[in-house]
């Protein structure tokens, strides 16, 4: 089973994913994580992440060691991942990577345009958002909990910036696949967001004869 799931930073859809993959014993790929490592390589290297030909080469270098790197996150990384993330010849250099990665045992993939360029015949399509100041405000408590001063006001005002890039660039902007499920999280905890998407997930595989997987009754305490 091949389960895409897509969103804007910060609406949860990474802890989602990290659920469901152990939920059905799938294999995860974070592929945000993709960009920001091609992004951070460009950085280390001196150069312009928003270069088309520096930040595909940097692309088609990566390693899988570069997604295990921990200044991935952050207001540099973001805006570096966002830069080469809408230059296409970087998708396209990481689009096979991302492809085998579930073809052959399924997965649990999140990102911006997994449901709608990846895998847009993914078994179950989820698209997770929430409001810009409920994003702002999650984004804000990570980078307080990594000891990282910032202020609310600016990190809401990045996300709302990191949205408009990423739905106007030309290159699989971000989107809700026509046939996607949206959850919206701003006013959800993670187990409330976690109990609806396995729900929601059993009634899509219900609808696939011939489809043997196991969908799991969430727990009474979550609604």
């Amino acid at each position: 089973m091949i389960i895409a799931i897509d969103g804007p930073a910060a609406a949860g859809k990474g802890t989602l994913a990290r659920r469901l993959a152990a939920h059905f014993n799938l294999p995860f790929l974070d592929t945000g994580l993709l960009y920001r490592a091609t992004g951070r390589r460009v950085l280390d290297e001196g150069g312009n992440p928003a270069d088309p030909a520096t930040a595909e080469a940097a692309a088609r270098a990566l390693a899988a060691l570069d997604t295990q790197r921990h200044d991935l996150r952050g207001p540099e990384a973001d805006l570096a991942a966002s830069q080469v993330a809408s230059i296409p010849g970087v998708r396209a250099a990481l689009l096979d990577f991302q492809r085998g990665f579930a073809r052959s045992h399924g997965a649990v993939l999140d990102g911006r345009d997994i449901g709608t360029v990846i895998f847009p015949d993914a078994d179950v399509k989820l698209y997770v958002t929430a409001s810009p100041e409920a994003r702002g405000l999650r984004r804000w408590r990570e980078l307080r909990a990594r000891a990282v001063v910032a202020d609310l006001d600016v990190v809401t005002a990045e996300i709302r910036t990191r949205d408009a890039a990423d739905e106007a660039r030309s290159a699989a902007p971000l989107i809700a696949a026509a046939d996607a499920i949206t959850i919206d999280t701003t006013e959800l905890d993670a187990d409330a967001v976690f109990a609806l998407a396995l729900q929601q997930i059993g009634e899509k595989i219900a609808e696939k004869p011939g489809r043997v997987t196991h969908v799991a009754t969430p727990s009474a305490g979550l609604t």
